[in-house]
């Protein structure tokens, strides 16, 4: 009786595989997938049928395999991630040394912003958020305006399918409160967050374009809330459209009309 298979070697098999399909750049038949791979050709078929359900290889024959869009896609995802932290590494320093106090750089996954760069400052009462740690959209300054880019219908199809759970007693958990609060901050061009994810601490958020004027990423500061300043909102501003600016979005300029009073009625 043959030993079920463990995860790890399904894994190991999986990615023997891709490697295998990725050195043919036509169709790859599973007598020759199985004769490099050393897989009984039962199988390669099972893993690579497994693969195809998620879009990571195709069926184009009915014996014959190729790389999947999927891989692509995520193959985009992390050239963009990483051609962002380049890009925005130089200018949230410049940011950090303006205003005193923490740059973030987040990238969107489905409903939630991870952090994937921080510049700090030296003082020791300072808000740090995690390399890697995630929050939910709708209670984060940058999240408003990622949800502002779906529009109202995409707005309430997110607070359908999270149920907006309640973080501090300033979180927004009313879809309608949300929809106004998110259309508000992307007339503005900014958005805030006052206090919704964690008691004392503030964050002042704006969107991050490539070339193509696709929203890659959001840059925000964050501090505790009693030293937040309206006065950083054009830095915060000039800082996502620099980033912008060296991924190639010609359209560099912002609107700081009205932005301290905006602000202030937040």
């Amino acid at each position: 009786m043959t030993a079920p298979q463990t995860a790890i070697q399904v894994i190991d098999r999986m990615a023997l595989l891709l490697d295998a399909l990725a050195r043919y750049a036509e169709p790859a038949s599973l007598k020759y997938l199985s004769a490099d791979t050393g897989l009984h050709p039962s199988t390669v078929h099972r893993i690579l049928s497994a693969l195809a359900e998620h879009g990571y290889v195709e069926r184009v024959e009915p014996a014959a395999w190729q790389l999947g869009t999927k891989l692509l896609q995520l193959g985009h995802r992390v050239r963009v991630g990483q051609d962002v932290r380049r890009a925005a590494r130089p200018v949230m320093d410049w940011l950090r040394d303006e205003i005193g106090e923490s740059v973030n750089l987040t990238l969107r996954s489905g409903d939630e912003a991870i952090y994937v760069e921080r510049a700090t400052p030296a003082r020791a009462i300072r808000v740090e958020q995690v390399i890697g740690s995630r929050a939910p959209l709708h209670v984060t300054a940058v999240g408003k305006l990622w949800l502002a880019e779906d529009g109202v219908d995409g707005i309430a199809a997110y607070a359908r399918r999270t149920g907006l759970p309640r973080y501090t007693r300033n979180t927004l958990t009313d879809a309608t409160a949300l929809t106004h609060a998110v259309l508000a901050a992307a007339r503005r061009g900014y958005a805030l967050d006052d206090e919704e994810a964690e008691l004392g601490v503030g964050c002042i958020g704006a969107l991050i374009r490539d070339a193509t004027g696709q929203v890659v990423a959001g840059l925000s500061v964050s501090a505790p809330i009693e030293r937040r300043q309206a006065a950083w909102v054009p830095l915060v501003q000039e800082a996502a459209a620099r980033i912008s600016a060296r991924l190639g979005h010609a359209d560099g300029s912002i609107n700081i009309s009205n932005t301290f009073s905006d602000f202030a009625s937040s």
